[in-house]
């Protein structure tokens, strides 16, 4: 399977950081998410039942990283796809959470992880 479908550029509110000054406010994190999914059924049937909701998954993930406390973005970035997986049988889930500005204004900062088999 080759499909892919994205989510690119989403921005959530979330408490993240390891300093005490980052735990009383939340920041907003970046992300963009790619998720392998078998597209030929939904193609054929044009049938939002043989597809991957994607709007369901963004309001999944801005529900779960809204109300998530961790401390670090690689503990998020390993439950967001753990969530993906379980919850919309994803095979593979590749995710960049961006936390801009964590180490000055205009960089970019993050981590990258790739999960599951294409």
């Amino acid at each position: 399977m080759t499909d892919i479908i994205f989510l690119r550029d989403v921005h959530i509110d979330t408490l993240i950081g390891i300093f005490d000054w980052e735990r009383e406010a939340k920041q907003t994190l970046i992300f963009d998410l790619e998720m392998a999914f078998d597209c030929q059924p939904a193609a054929e049937s044009d049938d939002i039942l043989h597809a991957l909701n994607y709007k369901a998954v963004f309001d999944r993930l801005v529900e779960f990283v809204g109300q998530s406390e961790f401390f670090l973005i690689e503990k998020l970035a390993a439950e967001m796809i753990r969530l993906i997986q379980t919850e919309f049988g994803v095979s593979w889930v590749k995710l960049t959470v961006n936390k801009k500005g964590a180490v000055g204004a205009d960089i970019n900062v993050g981590v990258i992880m790739e999960r599951g088999n294409r």
